[in-house]
């Protein structure tokens, strides 16, 4: 019985695990934090985008028509 306790603390393969399962959720917060504090800059670029755009083509269309 002593033996197999023995055996089990000296074991540390969970721990390793628990480890790695750490670090793999310290990198998912951190990847969703900068994914989220990029995405009101990355809204603003493609809403600027857009209103180029839309303006552009305004433009087209009313110059072609007369």
């Amino acid at each position: 019985m002593f033996k197999i306790i023995r055996k089990l603390r000296k074991d540390d393969r969970g721990a390793t695990a628990i480890e790695y399962g750490l670090i793999a959720a310290l990198v998912a917060v951190a990847a969703i934090g900068a994914l989220t504090a990029l995405g009101g800059s990355l809204q603003n670029i493609f809403t600027t985008a857009q209103t180029q755009l839309d303006t552009a083509n305004t433009a087209a269309n009313t110059g072609a028509g007369g």
